[in-house]
């Protein structure tokens, strides 16, 4: 046993009621297929609810039509979000087409980007769940664990300028989640009408376990010198290290998080910390020991301070690495040397190392739709109709048009200019680097609107920064309509997280590359105070920044907030 086993488990305590009910699911199977059934309501128990998140998808209601049913005497308008599994978020032109499809069968005839490296659709009733998936399910895709206290989808650097190394860095970013996955069978059974498990005692879940993890896990691996994945906001980071143009191993970075809870200091974003090196072929069984130190020593009591951050702050990152050593038997390496440079994408027409082009469309917060005057979805389709190459999301929450051949060049860039797709070459800076969660009017944590809001306060913002002459300075703005931490506004230059309808705290002070967390500055405050307070802070950025220095080094040079490298000095 560790010599740090003597440390009290909080598992001690009295368990969240959450672990009960994983632990009664068989293996997540609940009531899901009787519920499913159910034709007399759009909506689920909350236990079945709980349970689907496993399976990819969240019961959500439109909130924009909460009080008009309401006074119609009807149940609110239900219906599901659905992520899909895709690691690193490659998918051939054929699934690509599948979505299309299926969004405008059984959604809302949009998808959404995530910042994970995903589609999520919305709009989805009951009834057209099994259908759905079914479909899905040909294509070779699933939302096994898309959500749920798991490990969920794998973030990998895009970087087509290392197609070589991305290539490599993609499979492992693959095996890691292929690995991770949970055994049950209980999602081909349930959506896929496969064969039940006779006994439910025959079923196992090896690295798990029959209650899972005590909350949702995530893992990423960058290709520095970019850290478009935001590495240090992950459970597992993983940095590529690269040598002579051939990828060694990988710096392992630990107990990042972007989540908290207002008013309730004891939970914060996090970021992740580097605890060594490993080579490559290690990299899967490391991933799992780390998971399975998670699963043992988290806090099965609060699901609010139950991420791996907390566990790792509550026993150190000392223990952490000699419960790790212990598990896999030797000790990992000293970090190796590393740098990272930016965290955004590359936008437009890139060749890469191996002569083919590849095109990153810019698509403002994720939403992929047509509209009167930008058939963006429309142009995407027609598009993958006749790639050859793949399609990459981004973390960026944009896509990148991948791997196309010289000969397919000239056609794909004709379907650009038929159907105006853009590369936000035209757009500012700042709104290049923004990014927002859905929020409003599905996500039922949402406090205040954000895919809807920001674009309009970058509008205002971009008059500012014309004044300025900084509309080609970089600059990352986020928000989110919570303090779950979806569009890592802690992560941004300036971030803005939600308090109530039209109100938002603002942070300052993140780094450009990642590695620093904002600083609350003003709490609580709507458009006219959150422009008022940025107007004079931006000009005076443009008068008195140095050469190369980034927005948020600046206000923490100029002194509007103190520096934050460790979490737990997030609310001081």
């Amino acid at each position: 046993m560790s010599e740090y086993s003597s440390l009290k488990n909080i598992q001690d305590a009295p368990l969240d009621g959450m672990e009960h009910l994983k632990k009664d699911s068989n293996f997540l199977r609940g009531t899901l297929v009787k519920t499913m059934a159910n034709p007399i309501t759009a909506s689920i128990p909350e236990a079945d609810g709980k349970l689907m998140k496993f399976h990819g998808s969240y019961m959500q209601d439109d909130r924009d039509l909460r009080n008009e049913r309401r006074q119609q005497k009807l149940e609110p308008a239900y219906q599901f979000m659905l992520r899909v599994r895709l690691p690193a978020g490659v998918i051939t032109p054929e699934q690509w087409l599948t979505m299309d499809e299926v969004s405008h069968k059984y959604g809302n005839e949009t998808l959404r980007l995530t910042t994970r490296q995903t589609f999520q659709m919305h709009g989805i009733l009951k009834w057209n769940m099994k259908k759905n998936l079914q479909e899905i399910n040909a294509a070779m895709m699933d939302s096994i664990a898309a959500c749920g206290d798991v490990n969920r989808n794998v973030m990998c650097n895009v970087n087509p300028n290392q197609s070589d190394v991305h290539g490599e860095v993609y499979e492992y970013s693959k095996q890691i989640s292929d690995h991770l996955l949970p055994r049950t069978t209980a999602y081909h059974e349930i959506w896929l009408d496969e064969e039940k498990v006779a006994d439910s005692k025959e079923e196992v879940e090896p690295i798990y376990g029959e209650t899972y993890l005590p909350r949702k896990f995530k893992i990423g691996v960058a290709v520095p010198p970019s850290n478009d994945i935001d590495v240090f906001s992950q459970d597992i980071g993983y940095i590529a290290i690269v040598e002579d143009g051939e990828l060694q191993g990988f710096n392992v970075s630990v107990g990042g998080g972007m989540g908290m809870t207002h008013g309730e200091p004891d939970t914060y974003p996090q970021l992740g910390r580097v605890i060594g090196y490993v080579p490559k072929e290690e990299a899967v069984n490391t991933a799992e020991k780390l998971l399975t130190i998670q699963r043992d020593y988290g806090n099965r009591s609060n699901r609010k301070n139950a991420r791996f951050k907390y566990t790792i702050d509550r026993y150190g990152v000392e223990w952490l690495t000699s419960e790790l050593n212990e598990r896999l038997g030797y000790e990992i390496e000293a970090a190796r040397p590393y740098e990272f440079e930016s965290n955004g994408d590359e936008y437009g027409w890139i060749k890469g190392n191996d002569g083919k082009w590849h095109f990153t469309l810019f698509i403002e917060n994720g939403r992929i739709k047509d509209e009167e005057n930008y058939q963006l979805m429309t142009g995407l389709r027609e598009i993958a109709k006749i790639h050859t190459g793949d399609f990459r999301m981004t973390p960026n929450q944009n896509v990148v048009i991948s791997d196309i051949t010289s000969h397919k060049k000239r056609q794909i860039s004709q379907l650009i200019e038929d159907y105006g797709l853009t590369d936000g070459k035209h757009y500012s800076a700042l709104r290049r680097n923004s990014m927002a969660c859905v929020s409003f009017p599905t996500c039922g944590l949402a406090m205040a609107e954000a895919e809807r809001y920001l674009p309009s306060l970058v509008d205002k913002l971009e008059v500012m920064l014309e004044e300025q002459g900084l509309r080609d300075k970089d600059i990352i703005i986020r928000m989110t309509g919570c303090p779950n931490g979806c569009a890592r506004s802690a992560l941004g230059e300036i971030g803005f997280i939600g308090k109530a309808p039209g109100k938002y705290n603002m942070y300052l002070g993140a780094s450009f590359t990642g590695d620093r967390l904002s600083k609350l500055y003003r709490e609580n405050i709507g458009e006219e105070e959150i422009l008022s307070e940025l107007e004079p802070m931006i000009g005076r950025f443009a008068k008195e920044r140095y050469e190369g220095e980034h927005f948020g080094d600046f206000v923490v040079r100029a002194d509007y907030v103190k520096a934050t490298t460790d979490g737990t000095n997030f609310h001081d």
